[in-house]
């Protein structure tokens, strides 16, 4: 893989995996698009860790205080603090995880096609929109119950299917259980650390058991930049929410099916 290529991988992961429209998708569209050949594994690892690392950076100040809580709670045997956050958090990733050890052969062999990123980006685009007109919007993060992690948890069990998006799937769920927009971003985000790691280590451990060769040019630049995307992407996607709420990735990702079907389905079925 050369320099631009990874650069801009690197800057499209780093875009979508925090935005509502699915990094997946987007990773599997543009060299389908480009012409270019699979970026490998080691790639995608390259950029998870990119990301990774954003988000905890960005809400360091949140990820120390649940950390500390959640120990404290468990030390205590009571909540403390923002424990039932910490422990929504834990909760929320369980069925992704179960999911993701269960099913991921499947998705990667038979989920990843054009046709399957086409129907997952308009039907869940048109989910977002919906659950951010009819949503109530007026829960805070801090009410987030256990039922609650449990279905936006399964929501990001969802997003394991490429084109659906985990933050898309975890920020519609959590509007249609009557979170704020802020609140339902921030949880979302929140579930991204643990998950992210979770996929990070289970492509490390592919790349070691298949002794996959590593572009060390190309893993340090799709790190970097995706890095440096993901930390700007959180930093605007927040600060616009209550301005222009969700109906931009909405439009976009009604926008991208078009393209999927008109450039890349229709010619093949006509």
């Amino acid at each position: 893989m050369d320099f631009i290529h990874a650069l801009i991988l690197g800057i499209v992961q780093g875009i979508t995996e925090f935005l509502p429209i699915s990094s997946s998708a987007h990773l599997i569209l543009t060299p389908v698009f480009s012409g270019w050949k699979d970026q490998g594994v080691a790639f995608d690892l390259a950029v998870h860790i990119g990301t990774l690392l954003a988000v905890i950076l960005y809400f360091r100040k949140d990820v120390l205080i649940l950390l500390n809580d959640g120990f404290r709670s468990v030390q205590q045997r009571q909540h403390v603090g923002h424990s039932r956050l910490a422990w929504a958090v834990v909760i929320g990733t369980i069925p992704t995880g179960l999911f993701g050890l269960l099913l991921l052969d499947i998705i990667d062999t038979h989920l990843r096609s054009v046709q399957i990123i086409f129907v997952t980006t308009l039907v869940f685009g048109i989910l977002l929109g919906a659950a951010d007109v009819f949503g109530k919007k007026q829960r805070t993060i801090d009410s987030i119950t256990w039922k609650d992690a449990i279905l936006v948890g399964l929501a990001q069990s969802i997003a394991l299917i490429p084109g659906t998006s985990r933050s898309g799937a975890t920020i519609t769920a959590g509007l249609l259980l009557g979170l704020d927009r802020q609140a339902a971003s921030r949880f979302s985000f929140l579930l991204a650390i643990p998950i992210t790691a979770l996929a990070a280590s289970v492509k490390l451990l592919e790349v070691a058991i298949t002794n996959a060769p590593v572009d060390w040019l190309a893993f340090l630049v799709g790190t970097l930049t995706s890095f440096i995307t993901a930390l700007t992407a959180i930093h605007y996607f927040l600060k616009w929410l209550n301005q222009f709420g969700m109906w931009p990735y909405v439009i976009y990702r009604i926008i991208l099916a078009g393209v999927i079907y008109f450039w890349l389905i229709k010619p093949v079925i006509t």
